[in-house]
């Protein structure tokens, strides 16, 4: 007889349907960053656009791509449920990914990958969640461990997409991103029967909600909106990685190494390798913590990522004065900036998208996703914002605003602890919950 996904056991106590999820994302993934590696690279090398135009456009695109995942929400919630969705997502990126090989089909083929990712992201990250039961200690663990999968196929994609794009021609890079998802699909489909029922399937009748409940409910989601004003500043500078930080490892940093000049798109990669050997010592960390009953909360989690992202682009200011003398600087300044960039993001990132399978209702719950997309949204284009004052302003100016900007996120989000506290209510499990 077949058991649930949620009690079929895989590996260190996880559902067997974590690893089919971790394998769809990581290739899934690999062909999202294989592409984005050698977008503005493509655009100011290929297409010759100019640097303004260029971070207009790679802001418009990354934001796009988290702002139509609650409209990928509402329609697995409302119409098809969450599997089929997903897959819908993963022949569209697919169809998407080919496109970009083709010259004259680029606006096309970002349309494509736009609706595609709107499709998938919220619906696979919603599976994840719903193989643990409420209260399950495992929850934000098993989201690390969802999280390793993405950056291990954003890892080897800029490795494997950008070295092909930059050495032997655009289409071979944007190609090898197409495999890589159709082969992410193939996985998604062989899994299925690990994997959770759609939320639409499962709904039931059920009775009226006391007022209560719907209190709960309405406190959950004010505290989900609240925390994503906050976390849309922690994109705005987290995502200058693929925009004007590629532009640096480009032109600022001496990348030679032994003779070899490492590929600029390379650079691309140092923060999922990061997050790769990072991942295991932070949940080791909170498991330490948890063990002593002094784990932190979701929401403090969060607040010191956004703390630690801003103290990783005060290092580039002193990076950004070297430059002035020098020309190109140590790639050593660029990876100690991703080192502690990587801590901040695993602080928070992993922890966000626990935390909104948490707090949001069961039918509301890829909706709500969706819209924890939409903070990324706003974030990624406030990133090509941001961007288009890289040749305006000198280099340290630049990246202390970057870091402002993120510390007054985290106090922003300290600021947050207590009434989150407060509207969530009482009954979720866990004091380290929210």
């Amino acid at each position: 007889m077949e058991r649930a996904a949620g009690q079929e056991v895989f590996g260190k106590g996880h559902p067997a349907g974590l690893y089919y999820l971790f394998l769809t994302e990581m290739w899934e993934r690999f062909s999202y960053y294989g592409m984005k590696a050698l977008l503005v690279y493509y655009m100011t090398r290929h297409l010759l656009f100019d640097q303004a135009h260029t971070s207009q456009i790679y802001g418009l695109y990354t934001g796009f791509v988290y702002f139509t995942p609650f409209f990928g929400g509402i329609v697995a919630d409302r119409l098809l449920g969450q599997r089929r969705t997903v897959i819908l997502g993963a022949v569209l990126m697919s169809i998407g990914h080919f496109m970009m090989a083709v010259e004259h089909l680029f606006f096309p083929a970002l349309l494509f990958l736009v609706l595609g990712n709107g499709a998938f992201k919220p619906n696979i990250s919603t599976q994840v969640g719903g193989l643990y039961g409420k209260g399950d200690p495992r929850r934000d663990r098993a989201f690390s461990i969802f999280y390793l999968g993405i950056n291990l196929g954003a890892f080897f994609s800029p490795l494997v997409c950008g070295t092909l794009g930059e050495l032997y021609g655009w289409h071979y890079g944007f190609g090898a991103a197409g495999v890589g998802m159709i082969v992410g699909l193939v996985i998604y489909l062989a899994g299925q029967r690990h994997l959770p029922g759609d939320y639409l399937k499962r709904a039931e009748p059920r009775p009226v909600p006391d007022g209560s409940s719907s209190r709960d409910d309405r406190g959950k989601v004010l505290a989900l909106l609240g925390l994503m004003v906050f976390t849309m500043f922690f994109w705005a500078v987290y995502e200058q990685q693929g925009n004007t930080l590629a532009l640096w490892a480009q032109d600022h940093t001496d990348r030679r190494i032994l003779g070899w000049e490492m590929p600029a798109s390379w650079f691309q990669a140092f923060n999922p390798a990061m997050i790769f050997f990072l991942t295991p010592v932070i949940t080791g960390l909170w498991r330490w913590q948890a063990g002593r009953g002094k784990e932190p909360s979701s929401t403090a989690k969060m607040a010191a990522g956004c703390i630690i992202l801003g103290i990783s682009f005060l290092i580039m200011v002193p990076a950004a004065h070297a430059s002035l003398h020098q020309g190109q600087v140590s790639l050593w300044w660029l990876t100690a900036c991703v080192f502690i960039l990587t801590v901040g993001e695993l602080f928070l990132s992993p922890v966000g998208l626990s935390l909104v399978t948490k707090l949001a209702p069961p039918r509301m719950a890829s909706m709500l996703m969706g819209m924890w997309f939409l903070a990324m949204f706003a974030g990624n284009y406030l990133s090509g914002v941001l961007g288009m004052f890289w040749e305006k302003l000198p280099k340290e100016t630049f990246f202390l605003m970057l870091s402002l900007i993120a510390f007054v996120a985290g106090c922003g989000m300290v600021a947050m602890l207590k009434p989150i506290k407060r509207g969530v209510g009482r009954g979720l499990g866990e004091k380290a919950d929210v």
